[in-house]
C-alpha cells in the first residue's frame, strides 16, 4: 500500500506564519524530510514523526537532490504518510517541482501546502511594499547563487522600472550591484539586505545600490544567515513604515 508525500512550504521562519494546512499535515506525519533553513520550533509541531535532514548549505555536508528523491519515493512506498518541508514556498526556488515530478513518475500520491516566500515576506516585515503606487508597477524575484544566471535577468531591465528581489544573494551582494549599475542604475538606488527574516534575530542593512558593493563586516551581515536583497524606490519606504511596525512588535510582546 502506498502512503501519500506532501511537499510543504514552511514560509520564512516563524511558526505562526505557516498555513493551517501545513500545520495539520505536520500533525499527521510518520516521517518529515526537512531543509537546512527550516526553524527547530516548526519541526516540534511534527510530534509523532521521525525528522531527517536533508538540507543543503554552502561548504557544510550537503544531501544530493536525487538521493532526496528516492527517500521519498522510497518512504511513501512503505504506506507512510511524508512531509517534505521546505523554507519558503516549495515551487519557489525550492526544487519542489523536481520532486513533484518524480513522485508523478512513481505513481506516488502526493500535494502541495504552498508556504509564504521571504520574496514576500522579509520585505513586508521591514516595512517595504513590493509594489506601490507611483513608485513600483511591478516585481521581479531571481536568485543571486549564480551571477551569470542573474546577469541575463538584471541586465535587461530598464533602470528603477521594478523592484528587484534577489535571494540566496548575500556572497555575490558586491557583483549583482555592479549588474545593476553599469545597466545605468542610479548609484543612489535604495536597497537592503535583510537577514533572518520573521526570526528572533532578523537584522537589516539600508543603505544604496552602490553601497552594497562595501565589504561584509561594514554593513555588519553575519555569515551564516538566510539573506536577500531588495532594491528599488519602494525601499526608501522602509525607513518610515518600519518604525510603526517596530513599535506594534514590542506592542503585543508586552500584552502578550
Amino acid at each position: 500500500m502506498s502512503g501519500h508525500v506532501s511537499l510543504i512550504g514552511a514560509g520564512p521562519g516563524d511558526p505562526e506564519l505557516l498555513t493551517v494546512r501545513a500545520v495539520k499535515r505536520l500533525a499527521e506525519a510518520d516521517v518529515v524530510l526537512y531543509d537546512a533553513l527550516v526553524d527547530r520550533r516548526v519541526l516540534d509541531l511534527a510530534h509523532k514523526a521521525r525528522c531527517v535532514d536533508v538540507g543543503k548549505r554552502c561548504g557544510k555536508r550537503q544531501v544530493a537532490q536525487a538521493a532526496t528523491e528516492r527517500l521519498l519515493v522510497r518512504l511513501a512506498r512503505r504506506g507512510w504518510k511524508v512531509v517534505r518541508l521546505k523554507g519558503g514556498d516549495p515551487f519557489v526556488f525550492g526544487r519542489g517541482g523536481e520532486e513533484a515530478l518524480t513522485l508523478s513518475r512513481a505513481g506516488i500520491s502526493w500535494d502541495i501546502v504552498p508556504g509564504l516566500s521571504s520574496a514576500l515576506v522579509a520585505p513586508a516585515l521591514c516595512g517595504i511594499p513590493v509594489t506601490h503606487r507611483g513608485l513600483s508597477a511591478s516585481l521581479l524575484v531571481t536568485s543571486g547563487h549564480d551571477v551569470d544566471s542573474a546577469r541575463t535577468i538584471l541586465s535587461s531591465l530598464i533602470p528603477l522600472s521594478t523592484t528587484v528581489v534577489i535571494l540566496m544573494a548575500r556572497q555575490n551582494r558586491a557583483a549583482l550591484a555592479q549588474i545593476l549599475l553599469s545597466s545605468g542604475w542610479p548609484r543612489q538606488t535604495p536597497a537592503t539586505v535583510i537577514q533572518s527574516a520573521s526570526l528572533p534575530d532578523q537584522t537589516q542593512w539600508l543603505g544604496t545600490l552602490f553601497e552594497l558593493q562595501q565589504p561584509s563586516e561594514q554593513l555588519d551581515l553575519a555569515d551564516s544567515a538566510a539573506s536577500l536583497l531588495v532594491i528599488g524606490k519602494t525601499v526608501a519606504l522602509s525607513a518610515q513604515l518600519l518604525p510603526y511596525l517596530s513599535a506594534q512588535t514590542e506592542l503585543r510582546a508586552s500584552v502578550g
